[in-house]
């Protein structure tokens, strides 16, 4: 294992553990006290994020063969991620006893209904919380998936231009070879002509040799 590995995961324990103690006074938090405690854990959960995704690129360098065990460990700390995320969202609208109380005072039957309506408005809130998760993590799946066939996308524009400057080099190396062709063909012929004017002009001298030796023997003989 790296020692930058080594080192996010110390730095992500101490730091989730930092943030799962605020977590828990939260609740027991009023005012500007708890927006304080609420933007100091906003704060801690983005360090978090950026510890996660800082190890993930870690990961991803080691080799095939020796991933397996980090990525499990990547899993659970995305998981543990996720809880404390769940856990964060639910403290900001939740009260210890003590504030509850306080807020509610002591007067016997109007403490005890407005205990019931904020139980009741705090359910609500918890309800519109999670649906508000599990759509951001359907946004969060659909721009991943969306990103991912943007990649496949352009590695296969690469590679289609890839593929059309070859042929347009193979193109050009045919008209070349092609041409090459033509010139030596041209070439060739004007060669085979001019062997067989040649042949032409050797047997044509070759037959008037011929002649001129049998007209030179003919005359010779009628003379004798």
């Amino acid at each position: 294992m790296s020692a930058e590995l080594e080192g996010y995961e110390q730095d992500y324990a101490v730091l989730t553990a930092e943030i799962t103690g605020r977590i828990g006074k939260v609740p027991r938090l009023v005012g500007d006290e708890k927006k304080l405690m609420i933007l100091n854990v906003e704060k801690q959960l983005d360090e978090a994020r950026e510890l996660l995704e800082q190890m993930d690129l870690e990961v991803r360098e080691i080799p095939v063969q020796s991933r397996s065990m980090y990525s499990n460990r990547m899993r659970s700390y995305k998981q543990e991620m996720s809880k404390l995320d769940t856990d964060f969202k639910r403290s900001r609208i939740a009260y210890s006893d003590e504030v509850r109380n306080e807020l509610l005072g002591d007067d016997g039957n109007s403490s005890e209904s407005q205990l019931i309506k904020l139980r009741e408005e705090r359910a609500h809130l918890l309800d519109n919380t999670e649906r508000l998760e599990r759509s951001s993590r359907r946004l969060q799946a659909g721009y991943q998936v969306a990103v991912e066939t943007e990649q496949i996308g352009q590695g296969i524009l690469e590679n289609l231009s890839q593929d059309r400057e070859k042929i347009q080099r193979a193109r050009e190396r045919l008209r070349e070879t092609d041409t090459n062709l033509g010139k030596s063909s041209r070439v060739l012929t004007g060669m085979l002509r001019r062997i067989i004017q040649n042949r032409v002009l050797v047997v044509i001298l070759g037959i008037f040799i011929v002649f001129t030796i049998i007209m030179a023997i003919y005359f010779s003989i009628r003379r004798h």
